[in-house]
């Protein structure tokens, strides 16, 4: 092998083990640090449009962090099973770039209500915590409730609902969210 041939496999490795490094730099990034994402949907608004960008920290989740009361988050509605690293790597921008597929409309954008052991009600257009009415001058509009309701949050999960009560499918319809469905909070 002549000293040119070997000189241009040692530049392709060099370039191969460089775009390894950045591609999983980005990843580890990606899956637990902070990544972009797109609002879909109306069911934050006024708070935040819908095809909104948005940046998530996801190293409180990483982290084990629970999100506060009113922090807006991002979570895997697909609460009747368990989060597996396959999700984090369909996740990955990079992977939905390169094969083409989309993300699912299963990512949600909410804020948080409830924590663990709280009651939540919604009863006469209005959410109380713990029987306290909640201040939520975020709203779009007044919520239109058709029957009173009464929610325990379980430990490890929160409750959370979005501002445009009237038209979000939040924890009223799927329930409470388990934590590790909690993928980060807005930024």
């Amino acid at each position: 092998m002549s000293r040119q041939m070997r000189r241009g496999l040692k530049t392709i490795g060099s370039w191969g083990l460089s775009l390894l490094i950045a591609f999983l730099l980005s990843f580890v990034i990606s899956t637990f640090v902070i990544q972009p994402t797109k609002v879909m949907g109306y069911s934050m608004e006024p708070t935040l449009q819908d095809h909104s960008r948005i940046y998530v920290a996801k190293w409180a989740h990483a982290l084990g962090e629970i999100p506060d009361y009113g922090d807006i988050v991002i979570i895997d509605s697909r609460i009747d099973r368990n989060r597996t690293l396959k999700d984090a790597l369909l996740e990955y921008p990079l992977y939905r770039l390169v094969t083409g597929k989309n993300q699912e409309n299963v990512y949600w954008v909410k804020r948080v209500i409830g924590k663990s052991g709280d009651v939540i009600t919604i009863v006469n257009n209005h959410v109380y915590r713990n029987s306290v009415l909640i201040d939520e001058p975020y709203l779009k509009e007044e919520m239109t409730t058709l029957k009173g309701r009464k929610i325990t949050v379980p430990s490890g999960y929160v409750f959370v609902m979005g501002d445009n009560r009237n038209n979000s499918k939040d924890s009223r319809s799927i329930g409470p969210v388990p934590l590790g469905h909690v993928l980060g909070k807005k930024l």
